[in-house]
């Protein structure tokens, strides 16, 4: 594998990994992913590979092309209450990427019965939970961080077996400064790759 390639994947690769090890994800599941950047574009390939059907919610639907080409069999808006509700019961799992508030309401009912939302992204609100939407069909809330040196192995055998790869942009160490202007603009696609010219 491409080291520049690979490095991304023992953080944001990992990270979106664990969850389809630890919750035990069938390759006939539908599997939503929330968000799609530096940690969400790899959960598409993920999913996708392992046999899912997978959504991608996005708040930028100028990705959609793209998304698809991760990937994706359906594009939805993240923010977009209506279209959430039309995919009531439908998910096994929706893994969420983003650090901002959302509709969690909305995206539990559209969970299907033992389906799980699961957190990787670090929102810092609290998440407002009725317990009678996680009973009723017992639905659980979750959250990973990374995985362990055997999962980190496995995920690394998926993604040579797959030809998975991070999509990156390089930019070399002097460049530091553009870099995160960059990053902090959202523009980025969809990891930055820095290489030591100093």
């Amino acid at each position: 594998m491409d080291a520049a390639k690979a490095g991304p994947l023992f953080c944001g690769g990992i990270t979106v990994f664990n969850p389809l090890v630890q919750l035990d994800i069938k390759p006939t599941d539908k599997v939503g992913v929330i968000g799609i950047g530096g940690l969400g574009h790899l959960a598409l390939q993920f999913a996708d590979k392992w046999g899912c059907e997978v959504t991608a919610f996005t708040s930028d639907l100028s990705k959609t092309n793209e998304l698809k080409a991760m990937g994706a069999d359906h594009v939805v808006n993240s923010r977009s209450d209506s279209e959430l509700e039309a995919l009531k019961g439908k998910f096994d799992m929706i893994l969420s990427t983003v650090n901002v508030s959302l509709n969690w309401r909305g995206y539990i009912d559209a969970l299907a019965p033992k389906g799980h939302l699961h957190i990787v992204g670090a929102t810092l609100d609290p998440i407002a939970v009725m317990s009678f939407q996680l009973i009723g069909n017992q639905k659980s809330l979750s959250g990973t961080a990374t995985g362990g040196p055997a999962v980190v192995a496995k995920m690394l055998e998926f993604c040579a077996r797959h030809n998975i790869e991070t999509v990156t942009e390089t930019y070399k160490m002097s460049q530091i400064n553009e870099a995160f202007e960059h990053l902090e603009s959202g523009k980025a696609r969809y990891r930055i790759v820095l290489e030591n010219d100093l």
